[in-house]
């Protein structure tokens, strides 16, 4: 099988050079890919000394690398992961052979803490209420979205449309399959601290506002009849709430003594019907992209499946 680790970089020239060496070590035959994302310090150097393919994105964010990675790059078989040193390489051997043997179209690394340093608690928090949000509106069974570390097949990297610039790019992966209903699983994996002199390049603030927003629209573009029916039954309660007052004294007197609010309370009536409409043709939209999008999975096959995978 051919093999491609593609780790996106920004500013991790302390550490990219031991990743790249990590890989080499556990996938002696795997092509390694830095895109370098405009890094300020010495990350192309270092990677390129260590023995990477390096090569250069101006557009900022790392789903703008990804995407173009996935757009340049071919192989069988994809790893993701980040240059900052969290994530353990030796297992690679291990999440290739289980990604290929049980023919996964993405397999996540979950991450399980080295330290109390290594995994802060905000990020944790905000990791499992995204994690329960991307469940419960597309009905995963990850418990790791946000993962930087991942196992990808050429069917699934081929079929990913990807819009996403930053680090939100995670979420929108784990979305795609699951609106396809792609193979994927989970293995625990080892989450170390980032060394001395390395920062992390996430804000807890901007960055899960994004990620939250992504979210937001995933769940309106992939499921519109779920979102714009949550919108259609919220109008009709407040048409109904605002109603009842109307229509009782109307029955009591004969009268409608409050023109503005009966009114507004069939607008919002009419608001409602309007906004479920929406949602069952966009419902039939979404139904017809999706097939695009698995003939594209389907028609992208990995190249003998069944060759046994590298050690």
């Amino acid at each position: 099988m051919k093999v491609a680790i593609l780790i996106p970089c920004y500013n991790e020239g302390r550490t990219v050079g031991h990743v790249v060496k990590g890989f080499r070590a556990a996938l002696p035959t795997a092509c390694i890919y830095v895109y370098d994302n405009e890094s300020k310090d010495e990350t192309a150097r270092v990677a390129t000394e260590a023995g990477a393919i390096v090569r250069n994105e101006p557009a900022h964010g790392k789903g703008s690398a990804v995407r173009r990675m996935f757009a340049e790059i071919d192989a069988d078989y994809y790893f993701l992961v980040d240059g900052d040193g969290t994530y353990d390489p030796s297992i690679a051997p291990h999440m290739l052979n289980m990604a290929s043997e049980q023919r996964l179209a993405m397999l996540v690394g979950k991450r399980e803490a080295s330290s109390s340093g290594a995994y802060r608690g905000g990020h944790r928090f905000g990791n499992r209420m995204f994690t329960s949000a991307v469940s419960f509106l597309f009905g995963s069974s990850l418990h790791d979205i946000l993962s930087g570390y991942r196992v990808l097949s050429r069917e699934f990297v081929k079929s990913f449309p990807g819009f996403s610039a930053g680090f939100e790019i995670e979420t929108e992966l784990t979305v795609h399959a699951l609106t396809l209903r792609l193979p994927v699983a989970e293995i625990p994996t080892v989450y170390r601290e980032r060394p001395d002199g390395s920062s992390s390049k996430l804000n807890k603030y901007s960055d899960g506002s994004r990620i939250l927003w992504t979210i937001f629209t995933l769940s309106k573009n992939e499921r519109p009849l779920f979102f714009f029916s949550l919108w259609s039954l919220a109008f009709l309660i407040a048409s109904l709430i605002l109603a009842y007052p109307i229509v009782v004294t109307f029955l009591e007197t004969g009268l409608v003594p409050r023109f503005p609010t009966a009114i507004l309370a069939t607008g919002l009536a009419i608001s409602a019907m309007i906004l479920l409409a929406c949602g069952l043709i966009l419902d039939t939209v979404t139904k017809g992209r999706r097939e695009i999008k698995l003939l594209q999975y389907l028609n992208n096959p990995t190249s003998n499946p069944t060759s046994p995978p590298q050690k």
